[in-house]
């Protein structure tokens, strides 16, 4: 987080995006950084400790549903005709690609759980809502023009904030159980990079153009994207509920982009 908030500040202070912000933004840029990134994150990450990458990822692609109750509560977005049918498609194709996208043979040890199973998924569901929550609350600040890579670094400078008085406190879970090694800390720069910098920018500056409830269901087919990449770990080709779970997928986009 540390690594993501000096990147995305570098960025939006080379780009003149700060000047975007304004004292009334930071107040709730400051709430969804805690909300979405300090709490959501965090609990993914234990969450996927817990049931692995494959059971957490179907877990978080709820947030799609939540989004879309949310955005309609409060917002006063709904979804209609080709856009509802897509919906319904990406998301099942998402659910279904993931229940259905291991082979009943596969003993990979991210497929174990790891503590108590509700724990593992009340985590996943937690880290859901928390996206759904910290992404739709800024919907009307990013419609009035605030820069995204402004407001993604004032996020995420808060979440950072928060870890750091957390770890401050001395708690045993907040703390490193091994000292990182430099491979290792490669690895989360580029997460860092991809996931919370880039990743995170984008979906705030979608908002500023789109519905919130539709960016939300866009944003769920991440475990599509993760597929591929599970198969070059497994060394095994996905079992036939992925493949026809990311078709699913890929026809529910296209209506919804159409």
């Amino acid at each position: 987080m540390l690594f993501a908030s000096l990147l995305l500040w570098a960025l939006a202070i080379w780009g003149g995006g700060w000047r975007s912000l304004d004292a009334s933004a930071f107040g709730l840029l400051a709430v969804s950084g805690v909300i979405g990134i300090f709490v959501g994150d965090t609990a993914l990450f234990a969450c996927m400790n817990r049931l692995g990458p494959r059971r957490s990822g179907v877990l978080f692609a709820t947030h799609a549903l939540f989004s879309l109750l949310l955005a309609w509560l409060f917002l006063s977005e709904s979804l209609w005709g080709w856009a509802l049918v897509g919906a319904g498609m990406l998301v099942s194709g998402v659910m279904l690609a993931i229940l259905r996208g291991r082979r009943n043979d596969e003993d990979h040890a991210w497929e174990q759980t790891r503590g108590r199973l509700a724990v593992g998924v009340s985590l996943g569901l937690l880290a859901a809502l928390c996206q759904s929550v910290a992404t739709l609350m800024l919907k009307p600040l990013m419609a009035s023009g605030i820069d995204a890579v402004a407001g993604s670094a004032m996020r995420m400078s808060t979440a950072f904030g928060a870890h750091a008085l957390l770890w401050l406190t001395g708690w045993s879970q907040a703390r490193a159980r091994l000292a990182m090694r430099w491979r290792e800390a490669g690895q989360v720069f580029g997460s860092a990079a991809i996931a919370m910098a880039l990743g995170m920018t984008l979906i705030l500056q979608a908002m500023k153009l789109g519905q919130a409830g539709v960016v939300a269901i866009l944003s769920s087919v991440t475990p599509i994207v993760v597929l591929p990449l599970l198969w070059l770990v497994y060394r095994r080709r996905p079992a036939w509920g992925a493949w026809v779970g990311a078709t699913l997928a890929v026809v529910g986009t296209a209506l919804i982009l159409r």
